[in-house]
């Protein structure tokens, strides 16, 4: 699998209510979620962003609450990555229960500033900065959890299996 698209720079413990404001939690509509995504965060990313776009933050992406609006927001919003130094264990569980992408690499971080476009091989781990050029590497998800991802989710996955 692979995603390109534009960085939005975030910093680091960028909680789940940043992700999506508590306020909005009577919607359980992805869609809903996400016109709301990161609203207080970085005011111009819910207008500005484009499906495709890859979210990179510092350390403790995805803590406070073990909500799974936060995950189900940011995917209904079209992101289809995120790259961090690290994420909040409960967050990283319920991305991956999602279907979103997320992987940890301090020097991408370190290396991509907002509006720069990155590539991303969640194969490989492989994380490319085609704006300077720079090549970083994640550890690569493995092939069962991209096939989670690739299902759309945990709940995706049970039910392609189940038919199989």
């Amino acid at each position: 699998m692979r995603f390109q698209g534009r960085a939005w720079k975030f910093g680091s413990n960028v909680d789940t209510d940043a992700i999506i404001p508590a306020r909005y939690l009577n919607e359980s509509a992805p869609d809903a979620l996400a016109v709301h995504c990161m609203e207080d965060e970085n005011p111009r990313f819910a207008s500005e962003m484009k499906p495709g776009d890859i979210l990179v933050a510092g350390t403790n992406f995805g803590c406070g609450s073990s909500r799974e609006h936060a995950p189900i927001a940011i995917k209904a919003k079209g992101v289809p990555c995120i790259i961090a130094k690290s994420f909040a264990r409960i967050f990283y569980r319920n991305a991956f229960n999602m279907g979103l992408a997320i992987l940890e690499s301090n020097e991408a971080v370190d290396g991509v500033s907002d509006g720069d476009t990155v590539e991303v091989d969640l194969s490989s781990g492989t994380i490319r900065n085609l704006t300077t050029g720079a090549v970083f590497s994640s550890n690569p998800i493995p092939s069962f959890m991209q096939q989670i991802i690739y299902d759309g989710g945990l709940m995706g996955h049970i039910a392609k299996r189940e038919k199989a």
